[in-house]
Formats: structure tokens, sequence, C-alpha cells
């Protein structure tokens, strides 16, 4: 059922269309009627339909100054117009409007009927074209072998959050979970193999067809070796395959904790490339091997290895594997506080969850540990992350003292840790107390700024132009932010809110004074009297003279 609005200033009109015309028959159900073009106004706002049916003339706000309102903020509503043969010139207009059908008075019911009809099939047209899953999900398909190689490059390239690598990997449907991770670069040499002989030295070459190395094209021979080592990897089930920057990259996961063993695996396997592309591509190739790092968020300095010892190729030669570890000695793999690690720190501190927070702590700790760094970096480290923390307690107007004692004393507390553990279970406790107080004064200033806009509401709601644009003005806040906050917080809009105060006011005036009710909607923010009546009766049910006279007093 699509949703409908009816608007007429005819009662009969609107009481006609209602029991004359099957509207669940159509397709259609009726959320409400309006008897002029803001209570309409407000009614779409309320239910967002899908159809307005609506009257060319009617008081306070006409047909196609509705049509503009719903242009501007409900674009996918559809209109349908009613107009009468008088009101024909305005043809045009609803044109320009995009109006999407119109009927001449007087019509039968079957006509607005075959009108709706047209109407819901071209709304299910839309809809059909917009939620063609089998469609969509064939497209994606057919994409998802780019997209995994776009992403895996990625991980090469930059640091990313482990939150996202976990929600891509989802979505591009990448098993890379594991214990250890290595990452191998092959690049093409130019060096050319020899020939093989082929039934002595008599044989022509002018009868040899082609082969890949007689090939230019270097997109084509990485194409090439790409399908070999892609071949070994998924036999194998070790990793992933693909193409980053006119290499070829393997990505080796282990399953287990046995470290040692994917540097070996994938040395063989590298090998076992190395041999194939020579003997079925007549191609020579090197390769380059990296470290092994714990986390995928670290496949960077792996990948950086890789190409370090790709680079001794220079020194040692071509057509051979080449493993970092051969070539420099290692200790450990460096643990770095980049730009990364830090605004996701921020990100968890200002807006994310404990357990979003407690990861990413958990993961920073694992990786210092892991690194096997010195007493001296580790506090380093741990003094660059305690900066930032600091740092956003500042920007956030956290009071330091209150929080965690004064600075001298947190820092004097920093001196003191000696232990990875002591210092985890510390760090820890500063960032949820941090972000715990965020919270909290966020949820106040909430409160504070709806205080804020109520006692500037009351103290102007007189003024005809009073608007939420206006009040935000006054706040110095975008009206989207403000109107989330405002209805999250009153459990009202602000135009119900403003419309509140005004009647409450006007009950006032009319119990306390004798002034008149055109005086009596001036006085309370209304230009219109006769809009200021029909609010009047559609909240209390009463005209604001029967109020006066008694029939509003309890």
């Amino acid at each position: 059922m699509y949703k409908l609005i009816l608007a007429d200033d005819e009662a009969d009109v609107r009481e006609g269309l209602a029991e004359q015309i099957d509207w669940a028959g159509l397709g259609f159900m009726v959320m409400d009627t309006a008897e002029n073009g803001k209570e309409a106004a407000e009614l779409i706002e309320k239910h967002v339909p899908d159809v307005v049916v609506t009257d060319i003339q009617m008081p306070f706000m006409s047909g196609l100054q509705l049509s503009d309102w719903i242009r501007t903020h409900y674009p996918s509503t559809k209109i349908i117009i009613l107009t009468g043969f008088e009101e024909f010139e305005y043809a045009q207009q609803a044109i320009r409007l995009q109006i999407d059908e119109y009927l001449l008075k007087p019509f039968s019911s079957g006509e607005l009927a075959e009108v709706l009809r047209k109407v819901k099939r071209n709304i299910d047209e839309e809809l059909a074209e917009r939620e063609n899953v089998q469609s969509l999900t064939a497209h994606y398909r057919q994409s998802l072998p780019i997209l995994q190689s776009l992403f895996l490059s990625s991980l090469v390239s930059r640091r990313l959050p482990d939150a996202e690598i976990r929600e891509k990997s989802r979505n591009y449907e990448l098993d890379l979970d594991g214990d250890g991770y290595m990452v191998s670069v092959i690049s093409v040499d130019s060096l050319i193999l020899p020939e093989e002989e082929e039934g002595g030295s008599g044989g022509s070459s002018a009868a040899r067809p082609p082969s890949l190395r007689d090939m230019k094209d270097n997109q084509l021979q990485l194409f090439a070796v790409l399908n070999i080592a892609d071949e070994i990897m998924e036999r194998e089930r070790y990793g992933r395959a693909f193409i980053h920057h006119d290499v070829v990259v393997l990505l080796t996961i282990c399953p287990d904790n046995d470290m040692e063993h994917i540097s070996a695996r994938t040395l063989e396997i590298l090998e076992e490339i190395r041999f194939s592309v020579e003997r079925y591509l007549k191609l020579s190739v090197t390769a380059g091997g990296g470290s092994v790092v714990r986390n995928l968020s670290d496949l960077t300095i792996s990948y950086e290895d890789a190409q370090q010892a790709l680079d001794y190729r220079l020194i040692l030669g071509h057509n051979k594997v080449i493993w970092i570890h051969d070539v420099e000695s290692r200790q450990s793999i460096p643990f770095i506080y980049d730009d990364t690690r830090e605004k996701e720190l921020i990100r968890c501190l200002k807006v994310g969850s404990d357990l979003e927070l407690q990861d990413l702590l958990d993961e920073l700790f694992s990786v210092m540990v892991d690194s096997k760094v010195s007493y001296e970096d580790f506090q380093v480290h741990l003094l660059e992350m305690l900066t930032t923390v600091i740092r956003v307690a500042k920007e956030s107007g956290i009071n330091l003292d209150q929080l965690f004692g004064n600075e001298g004393a947190l820092l004097g507390h920093f001196a003191k840790i000696n232990h990875a553990s002591e210092a985890k279970t510390w760090f820890n406790g500063i960032c949820a107390k941090l972000r715990s107080s965020i919270a909290s004064d966020r949820q106040s200033s909430y409160s504070q700024l709806v205080a804020e806009a109520k006692a500037y509401i009351e103290g102007n709601f007189h003024d005809s132009d009073m608007s939420i644009n206006k009040v935000c003005r006054h706040l110095h806040i975008s009206t989207g932010y403000f109107s989330n906050i405002f209805k999250r917080e009153m459990k009202m809009t602000f135009v119900n809110y403003l419309l509140g105060v005004r009647m409450e006011a006007a009950q006032y005036l009319l119990r306390s004074t004798e002034l008149k009710a055109f005086e009596i909607a001036e006085r309370v923010g209304f230009s219109d009297p006769n809009y200021f009546s029909f609010c009047f009766r559609k909240k209390f049910g009463i005209s604001p003279k029967e109020y006066r006279n008694g029939m509003g007093r309890t």
C-alpha cells in the first residue's frame, strides 16, 4: 500500500472522494485529509506520503504553493492537482513544478481512479528499478574480483584501522583471518632467457609461434605471472595473489602460531612460482619476501620489506627469490604510532563505544609488546598516546584535575610504570573515564541547548516570523543538527512545540483579557487571524469565542 494525503478546502469533496474511491483496491491508504495547504504541509511532514492529491485553490497556502513546497522538501512524492476550468491558466506553472498528474473539475470517480492507477504504475516502476536486487547482486558479483584486488592493494599501500579491515573483508567476501601474515612481491625481469633447442640447430625461428617473451606489453606478462601465482596459491590454500604497482603481490596467511613456518612455506611457494614462470612462460622473475607480521594493519611494513628485498637483485642478480632477513639483520618489527592510529584513538574517545575503545587499546598494546621495543621506546610510545588523551580532554573542555588528578600527579604515575600489563591497565582506566565524561558532557550540552531554545521561543513566540532558522541563528548552530537534538529531547518537532506555546498563551489571554480574537492572534505570533482560529479549533476542538464564553474552562 502506498501512503496518500488528500487536501481540499471543501468538506463534501473530501468526504465524497474518501467514500467513492476504492483506495485499498487501487493500492493506496489515505493517511489523513487536510482542508488547507498549511495543514496539508504539516500532515506531509508527519506521514511522508507517496502521493498527495490536492485542490489548486485553498486558503492559507494554495495547491501550487503546496506543490512547490513538496518539490523542495519531498521531491520523490507524486502530486495530483485537482483544478477547475477557470483555473487552467495555472497549467504552465504546474508544468514547471513537475506536477505528475492533474484532473479538470468536474471529474468522475472513474477518471480519478485511472489517474491513480497510472501514478501507482510509475511508483512501482521506480521502486522496481531501485530495488532490482537480483540485477544489483549480479553486477556486484561481476565487480567483486576487482573490488577485492583494490582492497588488497590498499592494505599494502597504507595502514588501515582494524575495524575498517574487518568490515571490508566481510563486504568483499575475503577470509583473511590468521595468526601471521607475510607479503611478497614478484617482478618480471628484463632478462631474456635462452631458447630451448627443439629438433637440433636446423629449426627455423620463422616457423616458431610467438611466445609471451616476444610481446612488449609488460601488463600481459604480469597477468600471465599472476595466473601461475594465483593457481599455486589457490592449490595450497595459503593466501591471495594480486597485481599492485606493476608487480604481483602475494599475501600469505598463517593459520596457526608457527611464525617461522609461514616464512619458510612462503619462500618455497615463491620458488615454485619462479620455476613455473621460467618453464612455461620462458620469462625471468625475481621475488622479494618481507617480514612476518601479526596484524593486517601492519602489512605495509611487510610490503616495504619485500620491496627492499627485491632491490637486492641489483647485487645478487635476477631470477631469484630473496628474503629480507637473509640480506638484512632484523630483530623486531617496529611499532609506529602514526596518524591513522592516533585518529582512531581520538574517534573512539569522542564517539566510540566501550567495546571499540577496548579493542583498539588491546591492539595497540599487543603490537607494542610483539615488536619487543626497549623500555625507553615503550615509554616514548606510551607518552605519545597519553599526549593524545590529554589533548582530547582539553579540546572537550574536561577538567583534568577532576578526572585524573593534576597533570603533575598524572605524569608522576606514568614515570613509575615499569611493566606493559601495568601500563595497559592504567591507560585503559584513563581512556574509559575520559570517554564516559565526554559522553556525559555531550548529553548535558544537548539538554542545555534545548533549554536555551525553549527560553528563546517562550520569549519571542509573539514574533510572526519565528522559525527554526531564526532560533538556530540565535544559537549559532545548523538547523539539521538542532532539529535532530530538539526532536530527540522533546519527543516532538519544533513546529509542534512552537504551536503549543502559542496556543497556551492564547488560552491565557482569552481568560484574562477582553482583547478581540484578531488582537490575540497578533500577540501570539499569527499574522492571519483566520489561520489562528483554525489552529485553535484544531487544537482544542472549539473556537476562541466559545472558549472565552466558558466552553473551554474545566
